[in-house]
C-alpha cells in the first residue's frame, strides 16, 4: 500500500500541504484562542472537529464566536507569536521547488496566520487555500468568508479538484495529519498521513503511508 503512494510521490507534479500540526508544529486557532484567554473551550472543539465528530463549519463558526478576536489582536496575535515550522519542512519544500514542483497549501485555519508562513517557505501566497476572517470597520470581529471552500466539510477536496483542472496535475500528493485531509483523496492521486506533531487515529488507521518524520518523504524522493 505504501509503495503505490510512494510511486506517485516520486512521480508528483504538485504536492498539497495541510497547515496546522504538518508544516507547523501548532493549531493555528487553538493559539489564538489562547493568545485571546480563551484557550481550553477552544482547543476540546478543535479535538471534536478533527476527529470528524461535528462537521468542520459547525466547528470554525463556534470556536470563532468564542474567540470573538478583534482585528488589533489578530495582528498583534501574528507579530507577537509566530509559529514554529515543523522539523524537516523546509529542506523538503526546498527540494519540491529545486525540481519545479509547484506546492500549495490548504487549510481550515486563516489566510493572514498562514501567509508569513508561506513567506518563509517561500511559498507564493496565491498558492495559500485557507479561510478569511472578516472585521468591521471597527475592527471589530465580524465572523468569516463563508464562501471560502476551505470553511466546509469538503472543502479541501474541492480546492484539489479546482487545482486538477486548472493546472492538469496528474499525480497530485496531499500531505495532512487530519480527516479534512485524509476525506481529500481522492481527489488527490496519493494522500500520506503526516504524525510528526501529533498522532490522530483515525488517519493513522486510514492512510496508506503514515510517517512522523518529513525525512522519510525526502528520503524516497532521493
Amino acid at each position: 500500500m505504501a509503495n503505490e503512494v510512494q510511486t506517485i510521490l516520486r512521480n508528483t507534479d504538485a504536492v498539497c500541504f495541510d497547515v496546522d500540526s504538518t508544516v507547523i508544529q501548532e493549531e493555528g486557532i487553538d493559539e489564538l484562542a489562547r493568545f485571546c484567554k480563551k484557550g481550553e473551550e477552544v482547543a476540546n472543539l478543535t479535538t471534536q472537529a478533527m476527529s470528524g465528530t461535528m462537521t468542520f463549519q459547525e466547528s470554525l463558526r463556534v470556536r470563532l464566536d468564542i474567540i470573538q478576536p478583534s482585528l488589533s489582536q489578530l495582528k498583534e496575535f501574528i507579530r507577537t507569536k509566530p509559529a514554529t515550522l515543523t522539523p524537516g519542512i523546509r529542506k523538503l519544500v526546498d527540494l519540491l521547488h529545486s525540481r519545479q514542483i509547484p506546492v500549495f497549501l490548504i487549510s481550515g485555519g486563516f489566510k493572514s496566520i498562514i501567509a508569513p508562513i508561506a513567506s518563509q517557505l517561500q511559498i507564493p501566497y496565491e498558492n495559500i487555500f485557507a479561510n478569511r476572517m472578516k472585521f468591521y470597520f471597527t475592527g471589530e470581529f465580524a465572523g468569516f468568508d463563508e464562501n471560502e471552500p476551505t470553511s466546509k466539510s469538503g472543502g479541501k477536496a474541492k480546492v484539489i479538484e479546482h487545482l486538477k483542472k486548472k493546472f492538469g496535475f496528474k499525480n497530485l500528493v496531499l500531505v495532512g495529519d487530519g480527516a479534512t485531509d485524509l476525506e481529500a483523496c481522492p481527489p488527490a492521486d496519493a494522500f500520506i498521513g503526516y504524525g510528526g506533531n501529533v498522532i490522530r487515529h483515525t488517519v493513522q488507521a486510514n492512510a496508506k503511508w503514515f510517517v512522523t518524520d518529513f525525512n522519510e518523504i525526502i528520503n524516497v524522493m532521493m
